[in-house]
């Protein structure tokens, strides 16, 4: 790469980066729905149609943002996960990083799973970065059921066809009751640090750290990360 084209290349660098922390400012000011290419290019000196060659428009610019929080918080949580430990406290390890992240970046938590933007439909692009702490709890499980102690989550018969695909999706090295139990989990994970981010919580839980533990414990339970003989 010629000198010239390597300032070029950091210098595109340094403007998308400058691009996305001007959005971000403007997500926990404004919200999602009221991102603006033409604002974050005036808060920039930038004329729009020099921002555009950049973000050809708004919702590339949200794609953009949400890639980067989900993988923000998955590396989060891979940083966090322990391989060695015992499975229950790999998962609780890994759940109480989900919570640290957003509890450190409310906004961009709200951009992932707060209300959905009007306008707006994720594409596929988004979905590696999203699955990234999926995987990591999938994996525990996984390691986990290797275990022959280890007893499976009940399973009702009228669940089993959408258990089956769920697992044929997801995890076909998984028992069903397993994975149904694993999307029953991150559904709830999600819900626990929802509940307390945006208030749900006030007046209801104040020991707020303490009931996250022994909530996700409880989670860890209903997947069977526990031998019957603990």
């Amino acid at each position: 790469m010629s000198t010239t084209h390597g300032a070029r290349a950091r210098a595109r660098i340094e403007v998308t980066a400058a691009i996305k922390e001007e959005a971000r400012r403007q997500l926990a000011a404004e919200g999602a729905a009221r991102l603006s290419l033409r604002a974050v290019a005036r808060e920039l000196g930038m004329v729009s149609s020099a921002l555009y060659r950049y973000f050809p428009s708004r919702d590339d610019l949200l794609t953009a943002l949400i890639i980067d929080a989900y993988d923000s918080l998955g590396e989060s949580a891979e940083a966090a996960h322990e391989p060695a430990a015992d499975p229950f406290e790999r998962w609780t390890t890994v759940c109480e990083a989900v919570r640290g992240w957003a509890l450190d970046h409310p906004h961009e938590y709200a951009l992932i799973y707060g209300s959905p933007v009007p306008g707006y439909t994720a594409p596929d692009a988004t979905v590696p970065a999203a699955a990234r702490v999926g995987l990591l709890l999938i994996g525990i499980a996984r390691d986990a059921h290797r275990d022959p102690e280890l007893a499976r989550p009940p399973l009702a018969d009228e669940l089993r066809p959408e258990a089956e695909r769920m697992a044929a999706d997801l995890a076909p090295d998984l028992p069903p009751a397993v994975v149904t139990a694993l999307v029953a989990a991150w559904a709830q994970l999600y819900g626990l640090v929802g509940f307390e981010l945006f208030g749900q919580f006030n007046r209801v839980v104040e020991e707020r750290e303490t009931f996250f533990r022994y909530a996700v414990g409880q989670l860890a339970r209903g997947v069977g990360l526990v031998p019957t003989h603990r």
